[in-house]
């Protein structure tokens, strides 16, 4: 194909390489710009809907009051989470021709269950069912917590596309396709399809740089500071491996972005980018060439740095790191879990505002009026 009909790097990348981009966000305006340049697929969390709620409430304000005016005895948690899936609809509607043109291997919305259930399996797996009837093309996100591991296994199993997602580290990456097998097997056995399951599993790069940085200043470990950005991507380029060797069927995906290298370096791989709209923006106006470099591997001298110096990087980075029960307590994964959580708390406190406005303050009601 001609350069000249690329519409921007990361176009080229997708119509070039075997690795695929989505849209870190549902929403509508930025979905719409990146299915125009090659995305196939979308994420999305509490922090992101919170987000987009802010950003698009012109868009919004009406359908969430319309909800509420047709569930008059639900709570503020019920009208809560038809808001989030009213979002993960409209967002699977417009990804639903890339799934379609793509025969079900792409064009997903990927939605998360609720981070406040990490420790209930249970309750994760209802949600996952639930989220899946909502379209084709839903995939429903579940924390590489203890109890994520095994609803990932029997949602699988149930023939639910599942993202792991509050994953960081190696030895997590390792117990999601480990679990998606486990499941597949279990529905290869009884006589369901497989071939129709796309399961991925998140290794969220920029959250361990963020956690080795905030180990490093409070153990006091100096270090140069350059080569903490270079943990995700040695941890993402060292699972990478392994799936390959063992030929696992889940295929990773690469989010938390905090700088270039985070795309640039892992282009090539037949992985998937999950890339911000103001990341992508960035990129699509950067001279970074588009090339393969996944295969270039992290100096070594880096790694070793690392290795030596912090304890959480090996247990990020060896196979054996960390056992599934040393999962939750995890730096990354107890600070991540907080965000999602409070996000998830401070989206409940937004359409609070719909249902009871604070009439001290005028720019609540503004806000609600989507002016």
């Amino acid at each position: 194909m001609n350069k000249a009909t690329f519409n921007g790097p990361l176009h080229q990348m997708a119509l070039t390489t075997p690795t695929d981009y989505w849209n870190d966000s549902c929403s509508v305006e930025e979905l719409t710009y990146a299915i125009e340049r090659g995305a196939v697929g979308a994420t999305s969390n509490p922090t992101i809907v919170y987000n987009v709620l802010k950003k698009e409430m012109p868009r919004w304000s009406g359908p969430i009051k319309q909800i509420i005016s047709e569930n008059p005895t639900w709570s503020e948690v019920e009208i809560t989470w038809r808001v989030i899936e009213e979002l993960a609809v409209k967002g699977a509607e417009l990804l639903l021709p890339v799934f379609e043109r793509e025969q079900s291997k792409n064009g997903r919305l990927s939605f998360q269950s609720n981070p406040a259930f990490y420790r209930d399996t249970s309750s994760i797996l209802n949600q996952a069912e639930h989220f899946h009837s909502l379209a084709p093309n839903m995939q429903v996100k579940i924390p590489a917590a203890k109890a994520g591991i095994a609803a990932i296994e029997e949602a699988t199993y149930r023939g639910i596309n599942i993202n792991a997602t509050v994953s960081f580290t190696v030895p997590q990456a390792l117990a999601v396709a480990e679990a998606v097998e486990r499941g597949l097997k279990r529905r290869a056995d009884a006589g369901q399809r497989t071939d129709d399951l796309t399961p991925v599993c998140t290794i969220m790069v920029g959250r361990l740089d963020d956690w080795l940085q905030v180990v490093a200043q409070r153990d006091g470990i100096t270090t140069n500071p350059d080569y903490l950005f270079w943990s995700g991507l040695a941890c993402f380029k060292k699972a990478y491996e392994v799936f390959r060797e063992r030929g696992y069927r889940a295929r990773l995906l690469a989010a938390a972005y905090r700088h270039h290298l985070h795309w640039s370096e892992l282009i090539g791989g037949d992985i998937i980018l999950t890339i911000p709209y103001e990341w992508q923006k960035l990129f699509n106006a950067s001279d970074i060439s588009v090339q393969e470099r996944f295969f270039n591997p992290v100096d070594e001298k880096i790694v070793a740095e690392l290795y030596r110096k912090f304890p959480d990087f090996r247990k990020a980075f060896d196979v054996d790191g960390m056992a599934v029960e040393e999962f939750d307590s995890y730096g990354a994964t107890v600070r991540t879990l907080r965000t999602f959580i409070s996000s998830y708390h401070e989206l409940i406190a937004l359409i609070r505002d719909f249902l009871l406005p604070n009439p001290d303050l005028k720019t609540v009601g503004q806000l609600i009026s989507g002016s």
